[in-house]
Order: structure tokens, then C-alpha cells, then sequence
């Protein structure tokens, strides 16, 4: 029983801080009487959040196909990157300073060469959601594949094992965890593209609809786009950890996985 009670105060835990969070934040805002052009309070956003809630659904679909088209073209992107770059020491040398040379670039810097490339529209946030969530994804891989132990290495060479077959039969399933963790940082990187590309020069999305608010000095719309992220950003976290389970349950060693 008491083991009951503990698996559902640490399901509750989550719920039950957010509630904490929100009774501050809303108590803050009468006593302090701040206005609500600067920090609506939390009922007032929910108010709007359900009033308008088929539009903040409509611009948040349009952000989140763009978010999942650029995550997954950084799926299949990162996962080749990262395993040229775990597989060869050439071009690891070769190809690893750019990357970190191309990720020190501030994504928001690169938006409006995109719109000069490609214009105004969704395929600058699909190639901003790529570029923001591509990183972390190459170096996980190439971080799993390179954690091969040289003496199990050496066995495997002895017992005749090619460099391909070392590679698929070790270095993949050994580099599925660090790859799951990064998509769990990528999904949420990969809406931070969106939304700044959508912000910067979007003519859709959620980003959009948010600038189009505070320009309007709407600030519980603004917040109820915000709210509207963190949701879609808490259940895409949500599918990419349940697949991590599903995936690598011998990586689990202690828990139950059900």
C-alpha cells in the first residue's frame, strides 16, 4: 500500500506543483495589483484559452506539422551524420568543428536568410525546427558509437567480426539510449525554431499568432500561445519517452517498464 501511495504522489507531483505555481502566480497579481497589459492572471488566460481556444487550435497545428516535419527530417539527418562521424575518425576531424561552428550561429540570425531564400511561409520554420534540433541528435549517436569498449572491440575482431558488423551488432543498439535522450531534447528545441521563425517572419503558426497579439497589447492571448506550446512540447516529450521505453527496455535495468 505504501508503495501505491508513492507511485501516485510521484504521478500526482507534476499536477500538483503546476497548481502551486498557478495559485502563486494568480494571489501576485491582486495583491500586487499588477496590470494585466504586463502579466494577466492565470484565470484570465484560461478564460481566453477556452473562448478562443478553435483558433489557438488552428495556428497550433499549423505549428506543430511544421515542428514534427523538421524533427523528423532531424531524425534521419542526425542519425547518418552521427554515424559517419562515430564510424570514422576522418570524419569526425573533418565535419565535427563545422557543426559546432554551425550550432554557435544563433537560429534566430538565420531566419531571414531563409525568408530571402525560400520567402515568407512554413518552409523557413520546418528548416529552422531542423537546424535548431539537428545538433544534439548527431552528437548523441556519434557520442554512443564512440563508447565502444576497445577491448570488446578487439574480441570481436578476433572472433572475425567485420567493421560493419561490429558497428550494427554493437555500436547501434549501444548508441539507441543517447539516442532517445537527445530526441527528448530535440522535440523541444525543434518548437523553438518553429516558433522564432514563425515570430520573425511567419505569415502562420503560433508565433504568429502571439506577435499578432502583443501587438494588439492582448497579453492573455500572448500567454494562452504560451500555455498552448508547453502543452504540445509536454506531449510530444511524452510520445518520445514512452517509445524510449518501448524501444530500450534492457536500458531500464531496476524499473519495471510496462
Amino acid at each position: 500500500m505504501t508503495e501505491l501511495r508513492r507511485e501516485a504522489l510521484k504521478i500526482a507531483m507534476p499536477w500538483l506543483v503546476l497548481a502551486g505555481l498557478l495559485i502563486v502566480w494568480e494571489i501576485a497579481c491582486v495583491v500586487f495589483s499588477i496590470p494585466e497589459i504586463i502579466l494577466p492572471r492565470p484565470s484570465k488566460v484560461f478564460a481566453v484559452f477556452f473562448q478562443r481556444f478553435d483558433i489557438l487550435m488552428a495556428y497550433s497545428w499549423d505549428t506543430l506539422w511544421t515542428t514534427m516535419i523538421g524533427f523528423l527530417l532531424a531524425i534521419a539527418g542526425g542519425l547518418l551524420m552521427g554515424l559517419a562521424i562515430g564510424a570514422s575518425p576522418f570524419v569526425y576531424s573533418g565535419l565535427y568543428p563545422l557543426l559546432i561552428a554551425f550550432n554557435a550561429i544563433p537560429k534566430v540570425a538565420i531566419v531571414p536568410i531563409l525568408m530571402i531564400w525560400v520567402g515568407v511561409g512554413s518552409l523557413p520554420a520546418i528548416i529552422t525546427a531542423f537546424a535548431i534540433s539537428f545538433f544534439p541528435i548527431v552528437v548523441n549517436v556519434a557520442t554512443g558509437l564512440a563508447t565502444i569498449e576497445p577491448e570488446m572491440r578487439d574480441v570481436l575482431r578476433s572472433l572475425g567480426a567485420t567493421r560493419i558488423e561490429i558497428l550494427t551488432k554493437v555500436g547501434i543498439p549501444r548508441a539507441m539510449p543517447y539516442l532517445f535522450a537527445s530526441l527528448k531534447v530535440a522535440i523541444t528545441l525543434a518548437f523553438i525554431g518553429s516558433v522564432i521563425s514563425e515570430t520573425v517572419g511567419g505569415n502562420n503558426g503560433i508565433g504568429f499568432l502571439m506577435l499578432s497579439a502583443s501587438a494588439r497589447n492582448d497579453a492573455p492571448t500572448t500567454f494562452a500561445g504560451l500555455f498552448a506550446i508547453a502543452i504540445m512540447g509536454v506531449l510530444m516529450y511524452a510520445v518520445c519517452a514512452m517509445i524510449e521505453k518501448r524501444m530500450t527496455r534492457w536500458a531500464f535495468r531496476g524499473e519495471i517498464v510496462a
